[in-house]
């Protein structure tokens, strides 16, 4: 059956997209959940161990606290208090700790460190999965048991200000509510003033027993202008008196026999030396937590903090509260917390901490009873028991004291055992659903690889031989295999899988594509490999000529990179994969020019003589040595970006010229940076635009400064450095006009080329212009130390297409690869990684007013991924341009080829994650990176593939 080449590439895009879709969905862990849907109730709770018929018995001890105000400062680091900095701008908290009645920990939150993952952690004790970094976008009402649903329950009142994520998770919990949108972080004082003002009336009140502050400007300044901001130190002292009015009210209204009331002060994660969150760095985990409260004792001198895991709160405050523990919890009790209370109380406080974590274990490791904190718990409770029968017949000699002792032992014992067992089991893989989409992946790819000579002929058709599959005898025999080991895996496996839980007429339609796929590679390959077999005389020659030491340096390099991603570390600096890449290149193109210009002898009937290109009237001499500066100028500006941003894991921290720049006094070495860099910008970009788009360009560009003057990152001549800051809205949405027309114009001289005429210089007057409107918003997202960045890139785009690319008559293939290494290498070279904490969510508010979820999602995804786009881009207008050179011929056979190399990291990615499954660390390593590579493949092989379909209709013979 033969297949136009682009309705071929269609369903190879749609068979990949499935792929991948059922590895994801079987790869994104399930996190750990009990299998009682109901909540938890207090007569639920079991007995002391042998108390027999006490009515008392199934209760939990009395609550501690008569009343509990939680601070949350988002983004809190441990070192804003417990550091240096916490000396000099938190004073009163700083001496609260060092002498005060506190207990001071440093909890460890769990990647993924973002906010709504975090806020569940705290209200339900269990480890979100990393998928809720996607939902922490438009948080759903949270239907599992939590803290804040059992203290209603408990008819307890409720007052929450502040980051309105928790009025989503929480709709009907709160008796009175004030939330402030979390995701605009341009704003860090208004977001701030709105939860502090209600302080002075709320405290004066008598009618609510917990109250909860979440502080956002922290988080935010951190996002705008990192750790070391000069905005970080007053508004820690902002912090710092909020802290104090709580505390000193709380003192203040402490009665004689009655209750005492507990403060406590926390951060939901931590914060990365770039400003950011969301990985597993330790400044992004590591948060302070301060209990501060009269029934503590009084500290003599500062005393190194504890560390405890951050879902250890959970439990400590549901039990100080007298409250049961939510079900799926994986915490256990902070011990000092209990320690004054009674020797009964607190062997009572541990075995319901042990038992609900034993129900837990129960209910997700179906190989519970060998775990060493189940069997602990076990002896522990019957220990317990002897103790109580003991208490309850008066013994007091020092053998109870030593009993009791010993087996509140054991309960830690258990506690610490079980609770990381269950950590380690963040989720449950789905590994039948993993193998069966990553072997549909890779039978794509291999498709594609046997069917690339008939999909680039002249005829643009592939020949898929579906009829001879579906009749053979193979293909019979793999649907049965293949239902067979569909029955074995659903009913010997343990865990259920979402393959399983379909319909058996789904899971036969699947395995019959599936094994008809692969008897249609069996057959293919079969033809390809007959003897006698030819390739078809339109690729044949293409096929035949030797590979130049630029191919090879291009294929091992690809080929180098995906292996290197079997190693963790080389995936934690991957940016220097590609920096050393690149200047290979750069070596290699350089020999080459020196090869053309120097070695050899060229005439006029030469098929390599040098033809200079149109509009240009450089002479011969002029332009080798344009070439031969070529790469060396991209050597210099690659090695200045290089140090411009500290990028990966390990070295990030280290300064580099951005901090330089970015720091106060050397505003004005930023600010003619900013300047120089958009002018240049200007210069390169217009040369191919209409007059129109040249003006737009012009005035945008002057909008783009206007806008970094107007939110403070540079100058203008005549601005003071007093001039108050605003957020640019104004300026920035001038800016968004002409990025809009410049879009437009080029649109209309695509439909223009498209419809009307078949003008092949208003097409690439179209394409250009399109792109021009991509770099106009580039300049606008990108921060002012970055504009650099944009400027290089499109001096060595421009640079490289007038004096290497033509000139040395480089194909397809070799110019599509050589823009997928820049784009990899400008990813980094804006100070990205692949943990999710170097994204620069502020770029997704440029120009917005209150949070807008479609604009900001696309606003941040576009400036992360501005280098791969920019290049990919260019490639597009480079081929469009390239359609009526003399090397057009070799257009689509480079498509192709770059497709197919494409399409090598992601398979990399699937395969590698399955191996390394274990690791959470994967989780921040990989976040962003795979759907990345495995979305960019989708896109690059179908753009690659309909432009070959595309030119193939419209040049016709011009391929043979």
């Amino acid at each position: 059956m033969k297949i136009r080449s682009s309705v071929f590439a269609s369903l190879c895009l749609v068979f990949e997209i499935f792929g991948i879709a059922l590895f994801l969905r079987g790869f994104f862990p399930a996190p750990v959940k009990s299998s009682f849907s109901s909540k938890t109730k207090i007569s639920d709770l079991p007995s002391e161990p042998l108390t027999g018929n006490n009515p008392n018995s199934s209760k939990v001890p009395g609550p501690l606290f008569r009343r509990v105000v939680i601070v949350l400062i988002d983004a809190l680091r441990e070192d804003f208090i417990y550091g240096p900095r916490g000396r000099q701008y938190m004073p009163y908290t700083r001496h609260l700790v060092e002498r005060g009645s506190t207990l001071s920990f440093v909890a460890k939150a769990q990647p993924p460190t973002v906010t709504m993952p975090r806020i569940k952690a705290l209200t339900t004790g269990s480890i979100p999965g990393f998928i809720d970094v996607v939902v922490n976008l438009n948080s759903p009402a949270l239907l599992e048991d939590n803290l804040l649903w059992q203290a209603k329950a408990a008819g307890k009142k409720i007052i929450f200000y502040g980051d309105d994520t928790w009025v989503r998770l929480f709709p009907k919990h709160f008796m009175e509510y004030d939330g402030t949108t979390s995701f605009f972080v341009s704003d860090y004082t208004e977001v701030d003033n709105n939860v502090t003002r209600h302080l002075d009336s709320t405290l004066k009140r008598d009618d609510w027993d917990i109250l909860i502050l979440h502080y956002l400007g922290l988080d935010h300044i951190g996002h705008l202008s990192g750790p070391h901001s000069s905005l970080i130190g007053p508004k820690l002292l902002e912090m710092d008196d909020v802290l104090k009015k709580i505390h000193s009210s709380l003192i203040s209204r402490e009665t004689e026999g009655s209750l005492p009331n507990l403060l406590v002060l926390c951060g939901d994660h931590g914060m990365s030396e770039t400003g950011s969150h969301g990985g597993s760095s330790d400044p992004e985990t590591n948060t302070p937590l301060v209990l501060i409260s009269p029934a503590f004792k009084r500290k003599v001198g500062m005393e190194k903090p504890g560390t405890v895991e951050q879902v250890d709160l959970l439990p400590t405050l549901a039990l100080s509260l007298g409250l049961p523990i939510s079900q799926n919890s994986v915490g256990r009790l902070i011990y000092p917390v209990f320690e004054e209370t009674s020797l009964r109380d607190q062997l009572r406080f541990l075995h319901l901490n042990s038992y609900q974590l034993s129900c837990l274990l129960k209910d997700s490791m179906p190989t519970f009873q060998k775990e060493e904190g189940y069997e602990q718990f076990h002896m522990a409770e019957k220990s317990h028991g002897s103790w109580m029968k003991l208490y309850l017949e008066g013994n007091a000699s020092e053998v109870l004291s030593n009993m009791g002792r010993k087996v509140l032992r054991q309960y830690l014992d258990a506690l610490k055992a079980m609770s990381s067992a269950l950590s380690r089991q963040l989720g449950k893989y789905d590994m039948y659903s993993m193998m069966a989409g990553m072997i549909l992946v890779l039978q794509v790819l291999l498709l594609l690889l046997l069917a690339m000579p008939e999909a680039l002929s002249g005829a643009g058709e592939v020949d898929v031989p579906v009829a001879s599959a579906l009749l053979s005898l193979p293909f019979y025999l793999l649907c049965l295999l293949s239902c067979s080991i569909h029955v074995l895996l659903c009913t010997s496996s343990e865990n259920t899988c979402y393959l399983c839980d379909l319909s058996w007429g789904l899971v036969i339609a699947a395995i019959a594509c599936s094994s008809a796929l692969f008897c249609v590679l069996l057959t293919l390959a079969a033809k390809k490999l007959a003897p006698g077999t030819k390739l078809n005389t339109k690729t044949q020659g293409a096929s035949e000529s030797e590979f130049s030491e630029l191919d090879v340096l291009l294929l091992m390099g690809t080929v180098g990179y995906v292996i290197s991603l079997a190693s963790s570390s080389f995936i934690e600096e991957e940016h220097q994969t590609w920096y050393f890449l690149i200047n290979t290149l750069c070596l290699a193109i350089f020999q080459d020019v020196c090869r053309k210009y120097f070695r050899e002898k060229r005439g006029p009937g030469d098929d390599r003589a040098y033809l200079p290109p149109k509009g240009t009237e450089l002479g011969v001499g002029s332009q080798k040595w344009l070439a031969l500066a070529t790469p060396l100028l991209t050597l210099a500006c690659c090695r200045l970006l290089r140090s411009l941003n500290q990028t990966g894991i390990q070295w990030a921290h280290l300064p580099d010229l951005s901090h330089w720049l970015n720091s106060w006094e050397h505003k004005p070495e930023l600010s003619l940076l900013a300047a120089a860099s958009l002018v240049l910008i200007f210069f390169l970009v217009q040369r191919r635009c209409s007059l129109v788009s040249k003006i737009a360009l012009a005035l945008g560009l002057l909008g783009v400064y206007s806008y970094r003057a107007a939110v403070g990152n540079v100058l203008f001549p005549w601005q003071h450095s007093s001039r108050d800051i605003s957020k640019g809205t104004v300026e920035a949405r001038f800016v968004y006009i002409f990025v809009l027309g410049i879009l437009f114009t080029g649109a209309k001289d695509l439909l223009r080329s498209q419809v009307t005429t078949s003008d092949s210089q208003l097409k690439s007057r179209g394409l250009w212009e399109a792109y021009c409107g991509v770099v106009l918003l580039c300049s606008l997202l990108f921060r002012p130390h970055n504009l650099p960045v944009l400027a290089c890139s499109l001096l060595i785009q421009t640079a490289m297409d007038q004096f290497i690319w033509r000139e040395l008559q480089y194909d397809a293939a070799q110019i599509t690869i050589m823009h997928y290494w820049f784009g990899q290498a400008f990813f980094y070279f804006q100070g990205n990684s692949n943990n999710i904490a170097t994204v620069d969510i502020s770029a997704g508010f440029v120009g917005l007013e209150s949070y807008v979820e479609i604009p900001a999602v696309f606003l941040t995804a576009f400036s992360t991924y501005t280098g791969p786009l920019l290049w990919a881009c260019h490639l597009v207008c480079y081929l469009s341009a390239a359609q009526d050179s003399r090397h057009a011929a070799s257009v689509g056979h480079g498509c192709y080829c770059f497709a197919l190399l494409r399409s090598i990291p992601a398979v990399a990615y699937i395969i590698l994650i399955t191996a390394l499954r274990y690791h959470l660390f994967i989780w921040s390593v990989f976040s962003p990176k795979l759907l990345y590579e495995a979305m960019h493949t989708l896109v690059t092989t179908a753009v690659c593939i309909f432009f070959t379909a595309m030119d193939q209709s419209h040049a016709g013979p011009s391929y043979s």
